[in-house]
């Protein structure tokens, strides 16, 4: 199932807090809430759609006990390429460095390496991802996109 079954589970401890890539540990709940509602990527999104995501993403839970209190996720076929998106930690957990500890366990994990490319979209974390070796893209006439940033909305926005 999309849920289980993948021999690449694993978790990693650091003081009180845990990354695990077990999906079944999610908690939807607090994802959804935290995407749809206080973020600029994602806001207005679907319980539908961030379950969809999950279900074909590696997913990347930060926790403090049972507590979800953050999470991102890659897009990827493991060989090629990869898309980190949606990460977060939640606002009263945030200053303790456990963004960064995220993005280590992610670019650390053994399904992303050898990689020709990995790419994220950021408005305002580039010191974050610049420590890791991400750069603005030099030739930006290279990357193309369809870019629909209201498609979340519940009234399109036409004009």
């Amino acid at each position: 199932s999309a849920l289980g079954g993948n021999l690449m589970e694993y978790e990693v401890q650091n003081g009180n807090y845990t990354i695990s890539t077990d999906k079944r540990r999610l908690d939807l709940d607090v994802v959804h809430g935290f995407l749809s509602t206080k973020t600029y990527w994602s806001k207005g999104c679907s319980l539908e759609v961030v379950q969809r995501s999950r279900d074909n993403s590696i997913c990347f839970g930060i926790y403090e006990g049972r507590d979800q209190i953050g999470f991102a996720r890659v897009i990827t076929d493991e060989a090629t390429m990869a898309y980190l998106s949606d990460v977060f930690v939640l606002e009263e957990h945030r200053g303790k460095g456990l963004s960064k500890w995220l993005v280590e366990v992610i670019l650390a994990d053994s399904r992303l390496q050898g990689l020709r490319r990995f790419v994220l979209v950021t408005q305002d974390a580039h010191s974050l991802y610049s420590r890791f070796g991400f750069e603005c893209v030099e030739n930006g006439r290279l990357y193309m996109e369809i870019f629909q940033p209201d498609v979340y909305a519940e009234e399109p926005d036409f004009a």
